[in-house]
């Protein structure tokens, strides 16, 4: 359409539509449109991981009462720093201190609008030219969506099933080059509910030492945790590299919705205020030369010889050009924390517990799916899709489809987390709700298994 002579002058990011929908809202989107609406039943909601419309998921008291308060105090009704408010930022510092050997300050968290908003922050920061960064395979697609958006190389390692979903070390450190800047580990796992061991941890931090490049460390799930394994923040050894943790309240305290989560430094060196890995991937041909000083001189050369400060900074700069979270939240961080008792994490992880049991013990009699580790943490399990089981289904994507108009059970494909005929899903809703999605998943098979 032309006005007049000229052409209109605007279009579309194109590059926006792709990056989308390889995230899990959008792959669900797709879902949503095959439900089908003559069917009375209610949708059994096994692919999204928001556990708080159900109410034995309801958040603890405490921090109903501390929103309500922060409001009605009336004093954060002005806009945030961009860092966020020392009150939060100490209050989350001294949460994270409790479980780690050095101690964090406020100066080292920074505020953000849930943890995706951590996620684009750190990616931001790193997606230098040229840069890429080691991502795991299953895993969670917001990193490839933010990551294509920045213009930042990804390159996959495997998790192996059969170890725990533990990381593939070996392949790490074939996939890394002198312009890899991090790695990232979600733990406890999405979307496969591991836990990583301290001892398997030790050794991502010391594979990542030796490959020169920091670890981003996803603990959005952190202390979600109801197997044999407890859990342990990488951050415990910042002291053997940089880490950069992410968390949010969104899943401990059961409240998504609330959008407040952190990007914290772990990082009792300060080579990332200072150094560190911003100034190597900006000179990759100085890197095996740093860091062999690095190993060999001290940290002391590289932070007085290194580039201007880079990554601490660059964070600050990002954040200065993005939005806040809300306010008033910040200002009920610290109530939240300091007065949320014991029972209440206990009691949610036993619910986690129990629906996790449940959908462990269901998988069995399904014979189209096959689980190959029981969930520990978080609130989702990595389940393998045998298609040759099945008729008339030609992949994870057409069952997801087929599930959802027959059966008003959302699933979600491995497709969209890295794991082609594979399905995630979660357990973190009513156990009695999670009882009936599996037995109408049962159903599903039964009407369209291949007869023998």
């Amino acid at each position: 359409m032309e006005n007049g002579s000229k052409r209109w002058g605007f279009r579309a990011n194109k590059s926006l539509g792709s990056s989308s929908s390889i995230t899990v809202r959008g792959v669900l989107n797709l879902l949503v449109d095959s439900l089908n609406k003559e069917d009375t039943r209610e949708v059994v909601p096994l692919a999204h991981g928001d556990p708080s419309a159900f109410p034995c998921f309801r958040t603890t008291p405490v921090a109903d009462e501390a929103v309500v308060d922060a409001v009605r105090s009336a004093k954060y009704n002005h806009y945030s720093p961009t860092v966020g408010l020392l009150p939060a930022r100490r209050s989350v510092a001294d949460y994270l201190n409790r479980d780690l050997p050095y101690k964090l300050s406020p100066d080292d968290v920074f505020l953000t609008l849930g943890c995706t908003q951590a996620i684009e922050i750190t990616l931001t920061v790193l997606a230098q030219p040229g840069a890429n960064i080691l991502l795991p395979k299953p895993g969670f697609p917001y990193y490839e969506a933010r990551a294509a958006h920045s213009h930042l190389e990804v390159r996959h390692f495997d998790l192996i099933p059969e170890n725990g979903w533990e990381v593939d070390l070996d392949a790490v450190e074939a996939l890394a080059d002198e312009n890899t800047v991090a790695m990232v580990i979600i733990n406890p796992g999405n979307p496969c509910g591991s836990v990583y061991s301290y001892q398997h941890l030790q050794k991502i931090a010391e594979t990542a030492k030796k490959l020169g490049i920091m670890v981003i460390a996803d603990e959005v799930y952190g202390h979600l945790t109801f197997g044999n394994t407890p859990f342990v923040p990488m951050g415990v050894f910042g002291s053997i590299v940089p880490v950069l943790t992410l968390g949010s309240i969104s899943k401990r305290w059961i409240v998504p919705g609330w959008r407040i989560g952190w990007l914290v430094t772990s990082d009792p060196h300060g080579i990332l205020q200072e150094s560190g890995v911003g100034s190597l991937s900006l000179f990759p041909f100085l890197r095996v030369y740093e860091l062999a000083l690095f190993h060999y001189v001290g940290i002391e050369w590289l932070c007085d010889h290194g580039s201007k400060p880079f990554v601490v900074e660059s964070i600050k700069g990002c954040l200065n050009i993005s939005s806040d979270p809300v306010t008033f939240i910040q200002g009920a961080i610290p109530q939240i924390i300091d007065s949320t008792t014991e029972d209440f994490f206990v009691k949610i992880n036993n619910i986690l517990r129990e629906a996790a049991d449940i959908c462990y013990k269901k998988i069995q009699d399904i014979p189209c799916i096959t689980l190959p580790h029981k969930p520990e943490g978080s609130m989702f399990v990595m389940v393998k899709l045998n298609l040759s089981s099945l008729e008339g289904i030609d992949d994870d994507m057409d069952f997801c489809h087929k599930l959802a108009k027959e059966e008003s059970v959302m699933l979600l494909p491995g497709t969209a987390v890295g794991m082609k005929n594979s399905l995630r899903i979660t357990f973190a809703i009513e156990p009695s709700v999670l009882e009936i999605g599996l037995e109408r998943l049962k159903a599903f098979y039964e009407r369209h298994a291949k007869i023998q």
